[in-house]
């Protein structure tokens, strides 16, 4: 080993480090290389600053050629992107890369985040739990009548009725279909939530839209009426906050719906739409090929017109003005928005959110949905800032969702901790916290059905995946795993992320079938409980909220880590394999107690030994 980016005995500090940090460097090339010279050779990716920096040869330790020196990072955020450089005592040049040693123009560069530390990030989001609702299928108090609201709506009489699912003669699905859920039956359920250790309720788009997952904003200013009013809102947000539950609303700004106030294809609104007249308020918002039937889309999709986020106009209505969509709804009762599609917005339109917040309500918090490290994400071939420290506090943890499901699946625990080694190294620390750790979202398939069918493949067919259900002998596969995961998702830092229903035992292949209606009256208690065990954990365990992360165990299918911190620790350990394991924990206590089953172990000589069964976990305090 010659280098580590990991270990601080050749990077100090870790990971990474707020704007002009000094990081010192050690290098530690076996003599026999014969090695004289040494150079960090490093890149900014925003500025573009070259650095050659000659490290000092200190002499040898043992069989180990010593060279160190400080870096100095930039004054303002960025990527730096560096190697080192070695010259022999014959002019014999090599280079070390994260591949290690290779010929010049070979080395794969480790990355240094430089981010921006003057604005603190809120903590509250990343120590608790957070709860993600598709509202329509979460709870109705009655059975609304659609007539008279925008668009063309069908209801549900049965609420445990089969969603629609199949396309129309234009191979779209319309989404038209609803079951009525609301934000008074969101209300009647805030007890339930806290007893499931809630303290972040996350709602997919609650504004006035034709669709049933309302996605396609028609109104960010008015509340779609099949969910209530601005007053049922305000209510929702005070009675959840006397319970120690903040709200999340979903930002989608990367596109209007078509029927909507500011496009108005369909004539529903009194005020003049882009689509309508050149005259309209809202003209300069949208891209027009062939006015107006041909327009720029999300992702082509004619209901999705894609809006220019930087349209002053636009900027103005939802960031900067005294009224923004951004503001008003954190009057309103909001404490946190999350931004639908982050990849598609620009960096300064996300800044600008983030100002506005700050000035609006400081403790507030802005989430952006990224799938992938977004510490380097590159989308739209632009280098993008998300974690720079004036944009995103944080991201949903889609690359915990990947690893962990592979993990679970059958893949080795080594793998998992590699990626969210790689996610802990990028990020800031305050973001790393602060991510949306979760199994499954609304875009995803329910993740007891990824648990309990693997490895089987999904079904061919639409109509073969609605009306799949897992057998008894993969739903209770399934269930173990999940609840072993579940006890990975609460331990990990940042916030554990329920989908609704995942702890009632839901299951479902892809959109729509992941987003059926809460099965209220029929839920697996066994998950139930584990769940709500969880959140009661977390709640009450500051190691599980704030405490450093120092892996013990991972390999195969074993993993097993522990949480460090305000004078406690709390160990995880989990055994994705179908067979049972033997695993020895470091302990400095005399006793061990798992939090899960109130078994009792004893330590000998600073050891507890196991056996894990088969797809299970324990949770040691």
């Amino acid at each position: 080993m010659i280098f580590d980016s990991r270990d601080e005995r050749c990077k100090r500090p870790y990971g990474a480090a707020p704007c002009s940090t000094v990081v010192s460097l050690t290098l530690r090339p076996p003599v026999w290389e014969d090695f004289s010279q040494c150079t960090m050779v490093a890149t900014a990716e925003f500025s573009g600053a070259r650095l050659e920096l000659p490290l000092e040869n200190k002499g040898m330790e043992g069989d180990r050629q010593i060279f160190s020196g400080a870096c100095h990072l930039p004054l303002r955020p960025d990527l730096v992107w560096y190697c080192f450089r070695f010259r022999r005592e014959n002019g014999e040049i090599r280079w070390l890369g994260r591949n290690g040693l290779c010929g010049e123009g070979e080395a794969v560069c480790w990355q240094q985040t430089v981010y921006d530390d003057a604005c603190p990030t809120p903590d509250w989001f990343g120590r608790g739990v957070t709860y993600q609702i598709f509202p329509d299928r979460f709870r109705r108090t009655c059975v609304p009548d659609p007539a008279g609201m925008l668009g063309y709506r069908t209801v549900h009489q049965d609420w445990e009725e089969l969603m629609d699912y199949l396309p129309d003669e234009r191979g779209e699905i319309r989404n038209c279909d609803f079951f009525g859920g609301n934000l008074a039956g969101i209300e009647e359920k805030l007890d339930y939530l806290q007893s499931l250790g809630v303290s972040t309720l996350y709602l997919c788009p609650i504004f006035e839209a034709d669709s049933n997952h309302r996605y396609n904003t028609g109104d960010y200013d008015k509340i779609d009426p099949m969910l209530g009013t601005e007053s049922d809102f305000r209510r929702l947000c005070a009675k959840a906050r006397e319970r120690g539950i903040r709200v999340m609303l979903d930002g989608v700004f990367n596109h209007t719906g078509n029927n909507s106030r500011y496009f108005n294809a369909y004539d529903a609104y009194p005020s003049l739409g882009a689509a309508q007249s050149w005259e309209s308020p809202y003209i300069s918002w949208y891209t027009f090929r062939e006015w107006p039937v041909s327009y720029e889309s999300w992702w082509g999709i004619h209901t999705l017109p894609a809006v220019n986020e930087n349209d002053p106009g636009y900027i103005n209505f939802i960031v900067e003005g005294k009224d923004s969509v951004i503001r008003r709804w954190l009057r309103a009762g909001a404490d946190a928005w999350r931004l639908d599609v982050a990849d598609e917005l620009p960096d300064e339109f996300i800044a600008g959110i983030r100002r506005a917040m700050m000035e609006e309500k400081p403790d507030s918090f802005l989430l952006g949905e990224v799938w992938e490290d977004g510490s380097n994400k590159i989308a739209y071939d632009r280098r993008r800032k998300y974690l720079l420290g004036r944009e995103t506090h944080g991201l949903m943890n889609y690359p915990f969702r990947v690893s962990a499901l592979e993990y679970l699946r059958g893949g080795d625990a080594a793998a998992f901790r590699e990626a969210m080694e790689t996610i802990r190294e990028n990020y800031p620390r305050s973001a790393f916290y602060s991510g949306m750790n979760m199994l499954g979202t609304h875009d995803t398939p329910r993740v007891l059905t990824m648990l309990g069918t693997c490895p089987k493949e999904a079904p061919a067919t639409r109509t073969e995946r609605a009306h799949y259900r897992m057998s008894p002998e993969e739903r209770d596969k399934g269930s173990r795993l999940l609840q072993a995961g579940a006890v990975l998702l609460y331990a990990f830092p940042g916030s554990p992320t329920v989908f609704y229903g995942d702890e009632a035992g839901m299951e479902g292949w892809e959109d729509p079938f992941n987003r059926g209606t809460y099965p209220w009256g029929r839920e697996d208690p066994v998950l139930q409980r584990r769940f709500a065990l969880l959140g009661r954990l977390r709640r009450e365990r500051r190691s599980l909220q704030t405490g450093d992360l120092r892996w013990l165990h991972a390999q195969g299918p074993v993993l097993a880590f522990a949480r460090d911190g305000e004078g406690e620790t709390t160990v995880a350990a989990v055994n994705a394999g179908p067979e049972a394991v033997r695993l020895d924990l470091p302990w400095s206590a005399p006793l061990a107690v798992d939090a899960l089953t109130e078994q009792r172990f004893l330590a000998s000589d600073g050891v507890v030994r196991l056996t894990l069964p088969p797809r299970d976990a324990v949770l040691l305090i």
